[in-house]
């Protein structure tokens, strides 16, 4: 590092050049907020490197969404063939490999990073391994882990998140577990405990009962699934409790307690116990902005943790941008991505429609799945939309029934004489139809059915 910087005096580019390698952007961190990044950038000429202390396409591809999506489709094929007789195919009792699915699992993420990995070579993305830390953020100078320096004319800024801890109940791996130790289980617990009840809550939820655990789901709030209409959420809780799932919702949960393992929670004026083999919290994910020196750099960052930006993803230091899990909004990929495009067309000076948070789709893949865009009906109503809605159950549904899943729903939420404001659904089949459920998140547009 360069004397000057040492010493703390004002940046000077024309010395700091002499040591430190020099690009368009840097990027901190590999995953899909980073490499998304990186790619559109190189793909509109920008010379970028891009810093990644393990492989590159971060909690998504190696701790998240892939990885829980393969299990899950472990748990449908299980479902499938356990409910085959009733269609005349009897395929017998099936049993769980939980080890070769796991198997299968890090197949499918080793064969996505190699292509990612390849995907960022072929657009001569420079890859540095390692962790970067913000030496002298107006330089946007970074001093890598291996003690090598970049400087960029930008910084983005994709540090990613990590699972939230009660502060009660800390994670030890083996009792109480996160999403990450969840994901690399290879023996099914026989009772499980799952503290929050949000879309990555009801996915452990639906998985683990699929493979044969006894499941109660704790929520704090009074409804599961926040974010999702009330209908829709009733719906999902409706089929986990005909599939033995306990829901228990507006529950405080006051600790667990060891030998025998159990929760203590308060629902009402009763406080329960429930005893179990395993505990997961879900409860959400913290932003990592203690890594890279973001907070120690002087760049702001909010009370909750989050780097605070504003609808081009610029933060309060000119030149540094944020983006995914690591500023305030839905934690999704492909919220990420869209931040990425934001970031890299505004570095262009081009001037990028922003993202609009209230119209991400939603998917969630439990057990009927759930697909969902823009306001629930309270939320418009609290908005002060004049609202109308139409509800259409699939119990009459052909398809539904054909295919044994008639437990499902939409609802469309909108302005009455006015635009759509939401849709959700819940439904077994809700791959083949989110498409038509966020379509009109690119514009507004009028309700095609009549809304009661």
């Amino acid at each position: 590092m360069c004397a000057q910087c040492t010493r703390g005096d004002a940046f000077d580019p024309e010395v700091v050049s002499a040591v430190a390698e020099r690009f368009d952007v840097v990027v901190l961190g590999g995953g899909p907020g980073g490499y998304a990044s990186a790619l559109y950038g190189a793909a509109a000429g920008l010379r970028i490197a891009m810093i990644e202390e393990e492989r590159v396409g971060g909690t998504c591809l190696h701790r998240g969404c892939v990885p829980a999506k393969e299990l899950l489709q472990t748990a449908e094929v299980l479902r499938t063939v356990r409910g085959a007789k009733e269609f005349g195919v009897d395929a017998g009792q099936p049993t769980l490999d939980l080890p070769t699915s796991q198997a299968r699992k890090q197949q499918v993420v080793d064969k996505l990073t190699k292509g990612l990995e390849t995907l960022l070579k072929g657009r001569k993305v420079t890859v540095v391994p390692g962790t970067g830390e913000i030496v002298d953020a107006p330089g946007h100078l970074v001093r890598v882990s291996d003690g090598s320096e970049l400087i960029g004319d930008s910084l983005i800024l994709a540090t990613g998140s990590s699972p939230r801890e009660l502060p009660s109940i800390p994670f030890d791996g083996e009792h109480v577990l996160s999403s990450d130790h969840l994901l690399t289980l290879d023996e099914v617990p026989a009772r499980t405990a799952i503290i929050g009840g949000g879309a990555i809550g009801c996915e452990f939820a639906s998985y683990l009962s699929d493979v044969g655990s006894e499941v109660t789901l704790i929520e704090a709030l009074p409804a599961i699934l926040p974010g999702v209409d009330k209908q829709a959420a009733d719906q999902v809780v409706r089929a986990f409790k005909k599939r033995g799932i306990k829901v228990v919702t507006g529950a405080s949960v006051q600790g667990v307690d060891n030998d025998p393992l159990a929760v203590r929670y308060q629902a009402g004026d009763a406080t329960e116990t429930v005893e179990v083999d395993r505990v997961v919290v879900s409860i959400g994910r913290t932003p990592r902005s203690d890594s890279g020196n973001i907070r120690g750099s002087g760049i702001q960052v909010d009370d909750r943790g989050f780097v605070t930006v504003d609808d081009h993803q610029r933060t309060s230091v000119p030149g540094i941008y944020a983006v995914g899990d690591l500023v305030a909004g839905p934690a999704l990929a492909h919220v990420g991505f869209a931040e990425a495009i934001v970031s890299i067309k505004t570095i262009l000076d081009e001037d990028p429609i922003p993202v609009d948070h209230d119209k991400v789709p939603w998917g969630i893949y439990c057990h009927p799945e759930v697909a969902f865009s823009g306001l629930t009906e309270a939320a418009a109503k609290d908005r002060g939309y004049d609202v109308v809605t139409s509800v259409h159950r699939f119990g009459g549904n052909s398809r539904a029934l054909i295919m044994g899943e008639p437990d499902g729903l939409v609802k469309i939420v909108a302005e009455k004489d006015g635009p759509l404001l939401g849709v959700h659904i819940v439904d077994r089949g809700r791959r083949s139809c989110s498409a038509r459920a966020t379509s009109w998140s690119t514009g507004k547009r009028r309700p095609t059915t009549s809304a009661t």
